[in-house]
């Protein structure tokens, strides 16, 4: 019989809420055939931290590099990870080409290990949602489905123009991706697909973020920008009828490549898991259609 995987559960950013999270993430890992293991930083606090930056770096590069863990997976976003990128041992991690999922915060490391070392990670669930009442389906499937599979295709309904892109897939976090201009850990990325999300942040601020990465000609580089989930976006007295579909089509001006929206992906309850790093071929149709086929990740495929 074929040895069981192993997960490692980590929180090298904010603290969790409640713990029994991570008990209820652990049964559903079990009852899929995964051993888990989990970090001390998992159930440690330290102001708004999961314990000190010591404590979340040991932890992190432990689950990263040790061999009998397949998979790493954090247990929730926040803040934190930003403490800890000049202290991370990258080409460690590398080495060992772990399989790592994280959202929200966690887009500095994915940045960061391919600016750093080339290196492919994956952008999605957290121990949150696994460690849900009810668990989204969709959710599970697309983790499970792009983990165990050296290669995947997403279906999706997008709004755009019919077109068809290649190259490497990137992005995440907008906030986290702007806090990381003109430091060592934004990757430089030509004729990529940059994928976009956030959370509760008002439109204003979504659109300054946009001209940012025009003005720093991030956007102008790439093949395409698909943007995920950005709900809810906190509204503003002043708005006066702007909202996030006015700040869409400022970036659609602005861009100077296509622009589609409507990926499941971001910290809504139904998201996608995307390799931040990995290949990708996007292929959008007349009416929205659209598939994405992505390949070049670490994989727990045996």
């Amino acid at each position: 019989m074929a040895s069981s995987r192993t997960i490692g559960l980590v929180a090298p950013s904010g603290f969790l809420p409640d713990p029994a999270v991570i008990d209820r993430a652990a049964r559903l890992f079990a009852a899929r055939g995964w051993q888990v293991q989990a970090g001390d930083s998992v159930f440690a606090r330290e102001q708004r931290f999961a314990g000190p930056d010591e404590l979340r770096l040991a932890d992190l590069m432990r689950f990263a590099t040790d061999p009998n863990i397949d998979a790493v997976l954090c247990a929730r976003g926040g803040y934190g990870l930003s403490r800890l990128l000049d202290r991370i041992d990258w080409r460690a991690m590398r080495a060992r080409r772990p399989v790592m999922t994280g959202y929200s915060d966690f887009t500095a490391f994915n940045l960061a290990y391919l600016a750093r070392a080339g290196g492919v990670s994956f952008s999605g669930p957290s121990a949150g949602d696994f460690g849900a009442t009810q668990p989204d389906e969709f959710t599970l499937q697309h983790f499970f489905g792009i983990v165990e599979s050296p290669r995947y295709a997403i279906d999706a309904q997008l709004d755009g123009k019919a077109g068809e892109y290649e190259g490497r897939l990137w992005g995440g976090n907008l906030v986290m991706l702007g806090s990381l201009i003109g430091t060592p850990y934004l990757p430089r990325v030509r004729g990529g697909i940059l994928v976009l999300e956030d959370v509760n942040e008002p439109a204003y601020k979504i659109e300054r973020l946009f001209h940012q990465l025009a003005q720093a000609g991030i956007v102008q580089r790439q093949a395409a920008v698909v943007l995920g989930d950005f709900d809810p976006v906190t509204p503003m007295p002043n708005d006066n009828g702007y909202d996030l579909a006015a700040a869409v089509a400022r970036l659609r001006e602005i861009a100077g490549v296509p622009v589609y929206t409507g990926l499941p992906y971001g910290h809504g309850r139904r998201k996608l898991t995307l390799p931040i790093g990995g290949r990708a071929r996007l292929v959008v149709r007349r009416g929205g259609r659209a598939t994405l086929e992505l390949s070049g990740y670490p994989s727990v495929a045996r």
